[in-house]
């Protein structure tokens, strides 16, 4: 019992807090917006959202993030059985996109755990493959893994957490070192067939609506590009310093505006200053779970960091992007800081395993 806890005492030294403390800060930034928006009440739900996920976050962390090969294939699959119940029999559409399963008061978005399902099947068979991504039978089944719950998150239809996956995959394949000449194809091969689809059956309406009033919010003003126009026009009033906490003038007109829409509260409430704190943040937090993934001490490790940095990266580039008009409104959230609580959970879980395998970069001896 006693080498136990001397044991888990020399690999608490190896945690990093500061990545841990920076995850805290941003959810609270978060926390603070949501009250501004919707009150006490939504506030309170996602702090208690935040203790349970710290107390996951502390459980995941007595374990070896290795044990979780033997469970990662039913993990996978689990998550697309998931999808399929949600897409065929449990499914709840919300904001054009068949994404939720309701349980009671509890709302689980099937796409968020097939992400972080998809991260870790990738990074478990590049690990048995010894990274070699560039071997052709070793590529087709990755890609095989990827496009099974892409496939499925498309069929909802789910344009955001299809790109999310997108990225995740092309994260991975990039960092395991995959040709550049096949990643360009990929790319180009993607946009000729939404060229194709465009105008067919195939491509949803409401990915279509997006994406043109992200063209020309203008035109489409009084539906699909409702949600850019009000976010832009909050996000400018703020300026520089912004107008000051629950001082917010565009609140009642943004729609969205505790989830989708929450940078741009940010914006209008903190200015550019308060957009450029929290942006330093998550600097913080992508800089220590990439330096994680270069230290890792196996390609297993290495890649789960890869894929969760990805999935950050993209979420808050997406997020920022769409409310000021430089990306399609997609329904992503920003990470740790809008309201959910589904997807705060899911996204403690994922720095649990990147803390976990920085925790485990090196042999403890005693």
């Amino acid at each position: 019992m006693f080498e136990r806890l001397k044991m888990n005492s020399r690999l608490w030294k190896e945690l990093d807090y500061t990545m841990l403390i920076t995850s805290i800060l941003i959810v609270l930034y978060g926390v603070i917006s949501i009250y501004s928006i919707v009150g006490t009440l939504n506030a309170k739900k996602q702090l208690i959202w935040l203790i349970l996920s710290l107390i996951i976050t502390y459980i995941i962390l007595h374990f070896d993030y290795r044990v979780l090969n033997n469970y990662i294939p039913i993990f996978y699959w689990g998550s697309i059985i998931l999808l399929i119940l949600n897409n065929y029999v449990l499914g709840s559409v919300v904001n054009g996109a068949r994404g939720w399963i309701k349980l009671g008061p509890i709302n689980i978005q099937s796409a968020e755990v097939a992400k972080l399902a998809l991260t870790l099947m990738l990074a478990k068979k590049l690990d048995e493959m010894d990274g070699e991504i560039n071997d052709i039978k070793n590529f087709f089944i990755l890609t095989g893994y990827a496009l099974i719950p892409m496939i499925l998150i498309v069929v909802q239809p789910d344009m955001g957490m299809t790109m999310v996956c997108f990225f995740i995959v092309l994260g991975i394949f990039y960092a395991a070192g995959l040709n550049s000449k096949v990643i360009l194809g990929g790319l180009i091969s993607l946009v000729l067939l939404i060229t194709m689809v465009w105008n067919s059956s195939l491509m949803p309406n409401y990915w279509k609506g997006r994406l043109s009033s992200f063209i020309n919010p203008e035109k489409y003003e009084s539906t699909y590009g409702h949600q850019i126009i009000q976010s832009q026009t909050a996000i400018g009033s703020g300026q520089v310093l912004g107008t000051g906490f629950l001082k917010g003038k565009q609140l009642k007109f943004v729609p969205e505006a505790h989830t989708d829409s929450i940078s741009a509260v940010i914006g209008e409430q903190w200015g550019f200053i308060g957009m450029l704190v929290l942006l330093g943040l998550y600097g913080v937090l992508f800089y220590r779970i990439i330096k994680i993934s270069i230290t890792s001490k196996d390609i297993f490790g290495s890649m789960i960091c890869v894929g969760i940095v990805s999935y950050f990266m993209f979420a808050i580039i997406e997020n920022l992007g769409m409310n000021i008009g430089i990306m399609p409104v997609t329904g992503i959230t920003l990470p740790l800081v809008s309201y959910g609580g589904s997807s705060l959970l899911t996204n403690y879980i994922s720095l649990a395993l990147v803390l976990n395998v920085g925790m485990r970069k090196k042999k403890i001896n005693f």
